[in-house]
């Protein structure tokens, strides 16, 4: 999904939970997030809130003042990725939580988060389902690049959504 917002022009938001305790964004994901002038560089912060919308983070999305549509992936489904989607549609922001793109390290938490957050409103879906609905039109100038990018993941990702998808 990293690869993904470069190709589409998608910011991207991390925290880290308290990363001085549970440590720092991992080195495989943070040497795919954009940096300096890049038009979807990264914005990060670490919180000790379980919600991400800490106070910088929550002026940044809503500086525009427009809805937006947010992608969640993340760990601790049922905590930190629960909240926030929860904090989001509070805010009135069209929230997507990707079912291959969230965990827990009690994977029986995932299904019921997963559950309750597509029965608040939230969009319960697929890293594939929602790049094909971001790019909408296989004539979309970057219909070959993400077409490229599922292709290159296909595997992992299929082994993810069996996983993940074998516990619900």
């Amino acid at each position: 999904m990293i690869k993904a917002a470069r190709i589409l022009d998608i910011p991207v938001y991390v925290t880290t939970q308290n990363a001085s305790r549970l440590g720092a964004t991992v080195s495989e994901l943070k040497a795919l997030l954009p940096k300096g002038s890049d038009s979807t560089a990264t914005t990060e912060v670490d919180k000790t809130a379980f919600s991400m919308l800490v106070p910088g983070l929550t002026r940044q999305l809503n500086a525009n003042g427009k809805r937006l549509s947010v992608i969640i992936v993340g760990i601790e489904t049922h905590i930190c990725v629960t909240q926030t989607a929860l904090d989001l549609l509070s805010q009135g922001h069209k929230v997507y939580v990707l079912a291959d793109g969230v965990s827990s390290c009690n994977a029986a938490e995932r299904p019921v988060a997963l559950s309750r957050l597509a029965r608040e409103g939230c969009v319960v879906t697929t890293s594939e389902s929602l790049l094909f609905e971001l790019v909408g039109d296989a004539k979309d100038g970057n219909f070959k690049a993400v077409s490229g990018l599922v292709k290159e993941t296909k595997e992992e990702t299929k082994d993810a959504v069996e996983t993940l998808c074998s516990r619900l």
